[in-house]
């Protein structure tokens, strides 16, 4: 059976130090693309696809982003407070589990940034989680026609959705887009303090618990300040 989370993570602690000077007195999840914060995109996707409470994690200038969500309803947003300390990906969501629940839930960077092809991409990754053969599922963007991401890729993909981590000279066909589902039990004994979510990829991939959905769409990597302006020409684009 499908699992439809109605809850997710969404991380918005990160310094975003390559964003500069847009981040100097602003966090990056607040940073607008066509008229929206990155943040507001994320959370407006999440409210269309079902969910009703969204984790947020905060750190760099955090009051700016729980004034910013206070007034949500859908998703309604609870903050995980993160100001005293640097979690890291992972560590943020060891955090967080206490309010995120026993169900797999949605995980999205507030940086990611994609337009949905003909329909949700996070309603695809929930009606492709299967508890049964997965731990995660995630959501992957063709390296090729991705905006803004020039790197040699994050995993290969088998044809039954199995992900192949890219070894060190490797170009691998597929990027992380920033969108998953989690199911929490793979935290079990997970490091304390801080460390990075992609240990947890590591070892989901290691028990072959760890898939991948292609992106139906178009992915954008929003890392710096150039790729706002190549994000906000998709946009329009896609509308026009």
């Amino acid at each position: 059976m499908p699992v439809k989370p109605t809850k997710a993570m969404v991380l918005a602690a990160g310094l975003g130090l390559r964003m500069r000077p847009l981040t100097e007195k602003m966090p990056k999840p607040l940073v607008s693309v066509a008229g929206q914060p990155l943040l507001d995109h994320v959370l407006d996707k999440l409210g269309q696809a079902g969910v009703t409470e969204a984790v947020v994690n905060v750190h760099y200038l955090p009051d700016q982003i729980i004034d910013h969500v206070a007034g949500r309803k859908q998703p309604r947003a609870i903050i995980s407070d993160e100001r005293d300390q640097v979690l890291g990906t992972g560590g943020g969501v060891v955090k967080a589990l206490p309010l995120l629940g026993d169900a797999p839930f949605f995980h999205v960077n507030s940086d990611t940034l994609w337009i949905d092809g003909v329909r949700s991409n996070l309603e695809r990754l929930a009606e492709n989680f299967d508890p049964a053969r997965m731990d995660i599922l995630l959501l992957m963007a063709p390296t090729a026609s991705s905006i803004g991401y020039s790197g040699r890729g994050d995993y290969s993909m088998q044809p039954d959705g199995t992900l192949r981590a890219r070894r060190e000279h490797q170009v691998v066909p597929f990027v992380y887009a920033g969108a998953a589902i989690i199911t929490p039990t793979i935290f079990a004994g997970a490091p304390k303090g801080e460390f990075s979510l992609t240990k947890m990829f590591d070892r989901a991939g290691e028990q072959e618990r760890l898939f991948g959905l292609r992106l139906d769409g178009l992915w954008m990597h929003v890392g710096t300040p150039d790729a706002v302006h190549a994000a906000e020409e998709a946009f329009l684009e896609s509308v026009a």
